[in-house]
C-alpha cells in the first residue's frame, strides 16, 4: 500500500509597514488552490510544488496528496479573519484526507497577522500538534524568510531558494521532497538547526549572483559539502516586517543517522558561518542611491537601461503606483521610457475614452496632477510565462489594462490588479519590444533582473520614496532583536 504524503501550504511576504490590511478575498484572488486544482496548476511549472510533485509522482510506492494552498501578492499585515478563516478551511481540508505518512509544506517565511506576529511558526506548530511526532514534515522557504525557531522546531527539513531572483523554485521543491521520501525509507534521519544572525542583509545586496551573496552562498555550500549536510540554506530575510525574528539567518539540515554527533556538527558548523558573515557585515549593506545621483549617469549606459524602483517594490509589497521616475525622466527629457502602474481609477478614466484620444489623467492613485496623455489600447491584462523566473508563476493576470502614450513619448501600462515585474512578458505579449525603450522601469529591486537582464544590457537600482525604500534603518520598528546589524554599529554581534 503506498504512502501517502500531504501537501499545503498559506503564502505570503508581509510588509508591516503598510497601512492596506491583506484580506481573505486578497487571496481569493491570489492562489487559492484546493485539491487536485494544485497540481493541475502546478505540475511541470517552476514553481517549489511543481518539484515536489516530480519527486513524489516518481516514487511507486508514495501517493501525493493535495490539501490546500493559499498566497496572495506580497502586502500589508494580514486580518486577522482572513488568516483564521484560511486555517479553518485548511484543517477541514486536512481532516478530510487524514491519516497521512509524511507532509510537504510550502510556508513563505516572512507572514504576519493580527494577533499572529509569526504567522508561519503558528500554523506550522499547529499542524504538528495535528500529525503528532512522528509523521515527518519537511518544506519550503522563501530565501526572504524571517524564520523563528517555532518553525524550525515544527519541522524535520525546511529548505530554501538559493537564488535571488528565485529561479531554482523547481529545484528546491525537489531537494525538499526527496528529503522527505528518503526519511519515510528509512535512509535518512534528519536533524535541523537555525543560526538566527544578529544582523540584516540590506535588501539591494540580495541579488545572489553578485557578491557578497555569491561568495556566501559559494562558502555555505562548501561548508555543507564539507560537513556531509543534508541541507545547507542562508535565510536573507525580509527588513519591511517588525517582528522578532527579522533579520538573516542560517538553516542546517544534517543526518543523524549518518553522523550521530549529528547536533553538535551543525551547531560547530552555524557558529563558523555565523563567524563568516559577521567579519564580513560591511559588505552586506549596500550603498543607497537616488533618484537625483542616478539620473546624470544614464546617458553612458547601453539602452535599454532597467531602472529597479526599490521603494515601490510589488514583491516587497509596496502599491505599485508611485510616478517619482517616470517625471524625474519626464523634467530631464530622458527616453523613451516604459513603466507599469496599479492604478484602477485611471484604468476606469480611460476606458471612457476612445482609442488615440488624448487627455488629461491623474495617475498614482488619483493623485491630484493630471498629465495629458493618449489611449494606444486597453488589454485583458491576462499572459502566460513558460521559461523559470522569479516566483515560478505560469499565468499571470493582471485585470483590465490600459495603454496610454504620454505627451514626451513614454508608455505607461496602467493594471486594475497589482503584478510583481517577473516576467518580459508583461511587456512582449502586448506587443512591446524592449528594444523600443530607453529605460525599462520595474517596481522591484532584485526579482525583475532575472526577465529582464537578457533584453536590458544595463541595470540600475534607485533608492526611491517608498514603503519598500532600501535603507531599512529609516522605518521605526518596535518588535525588532537588539542588537541588529545595521541599527546598532557599536555593539558586539559575535
Amino acid at each position: 500500500m503506498r504512502k501517502r504524503i500531504a501537501l499545503l501550504g498559506i503564502y505570503h511576504e508581509t510588509n508591516t509597514f503598510i497601512e492596506i490590511p491583506t484580506t481573505l478575498d486578497d487571496f481569493k484572488n491570489g492562489y487559492w488552490l484546493a485539491g487536485e486544482a494544485i497540481r493541475a496548476e502546478y505540475a511541470g511549472a517552476h514553481h517549489e510544488i511543481s518539484g515536489v510533485i516530480d519527486v513524489i509522482d516518481a516514487s511507486p510506492d508514495l501517493e501525493l496528496v493535495p490539501v490546500l494552498y493559499a498566497s496572495a501578492t506580497p502586502g500589508g499585515l494580514i486580518q486577522r479573519e482572513a488568516y483564521e478563516a484560511i486555517l479553518a478551511e485548511m484543517w477541514a481540508a486536512l481532516d478530510a484526507v487524514l491519516p497521512v505518512d509524511g507532509c510537504v509544506v510550502v510556508p513563505h517565511g516572512a507572514g504576519v497577522a493580527e494577533s499572529y506576529p509569526d504567522l508561519d511558526g503558528h500554523w506550522l506548530g499547529l499542524l504538528r500538534e495535528k500529525l503528532g511526532p512522528e509523521i515527518p514534515i519537511t518544506g519550503t522557504l522563501d530565501p526572504h524568510a524571517n524564520v523563528s525557531r517555532a518553525m524550525v522546531a515544527a519541522t524535520d527539513a525546511l529548505v530554501a531558494y538559493a537564488t535571488n531572483p528565485h529561479i531554482d523554485q523547481r529545484a528546491t521543491g525537489r531537494k525538499a521532497a526527496q528529503i522527505l521520501v528518503d526519511t519515510l525509507r528509512g535512509t535518512v534521519q534528519p536533524v535541523q538547526h537555525l543560526v538566527q544572525l544578529p544582523m540584516a542583509i540590506s535588501i539591494e545586496q540580495q541579488y545572489t549572483s553578485q557578491d557578497p551573496c555569491r561568495s556566501l552562498l559559494a562558502h555555505l555550500t562548501e561548508t555543507g559539502r564539507q560537513n556531509r549536510l543534508l541541507s545547507a540554506s542562508l535565510l536573507l530575510g525580509f527588513p519591511y516586517a517588525d517582528v522578532a525574528e527579522m533579520g538573516s539567518a542560517f538553516i542546517l539540515v544534517a543526518d543523524q543517522k549518518q553522523d550521530a554527533d549529528a547536533q553538535k556538527l551543525i551547531q560547530k558548523t552555524g557558529q563558523q558561518l555565523s563567524d563568516y558573515i559577521l567579519d564580513r557585515k560591511e559588505e552586506f549593506n549596500g550603498p543607497k542611491t537616488g533618484i537625483q545621483a542616478v539620473l546624470p549617469t544614464l546617458a553612458a549606459l547601453p539602452k535599454p537601461v532597467l531602472m529597479l524602483d526599490m521603494g515601490d517594490n510589488v514583491g516587497g509589497g509596496a502599491p505599485g503606483n508611485s510616478t517619482h521616475l517616470l517625471e524625474s525622466l519626464e523634467m530631464k527629457d530622458i527616453g523613451p521610457v516604459f513603466i507599469c502602474l496599479y492604478d484602477p481609477s485611471a484604468v476606469e478614466e480611460a476606458r471612457q475614452h476612445a482609442i488615440g484620444e488624448t487627455f488629461p489623467l491623474a495617475m498614482e492613485a488619483g493623485k491630484p496632477h493630471k498629465t495629458e496623455v493618449t489611449l494606444t489600447r486597453l488589454l485583458d491584462g491576462k499572459f502566460t510565462e513558460s521559461t523559470p523566473k522569479h516566483g515560478g508563476f505560469v499565468n499571470y493576470d493582471m485585470g483590465e489594462t490600459a495603454l496610454v502614450k504620454t505627451q514626451k513619448g513614454n508608455i505607461v501600462m496602467l493594471t486594475t490588479r497589482r503584478t510583481p515585474p517577473y516576467s518580459l512578458r508583461q511587456m512582449t505579449a502586448f506587443g512591446l519590444e524592449p528594444d523600443a525603450f530607453a529605460i525599462i522601469i520595474a517596481k522591484g529591486v532584485n526579482a525583475p533582473i532575472a526577465a529582464y537582464a537578457p533584453v536590458c544590457p544595463a541595470i540600475v537600482q534607485v533608492d526611491t520614496p517608498g514603503v519598500t525604500q532600501a535603507d531599512m534603518t529609516l522605518f521605526t520598528y518596535q518588535n525588532r532583536r537588539r542588537p541588529l546589524f545595521p541599527f546598532e554599529r557599536d555593539h558586539q554581534l559575535h
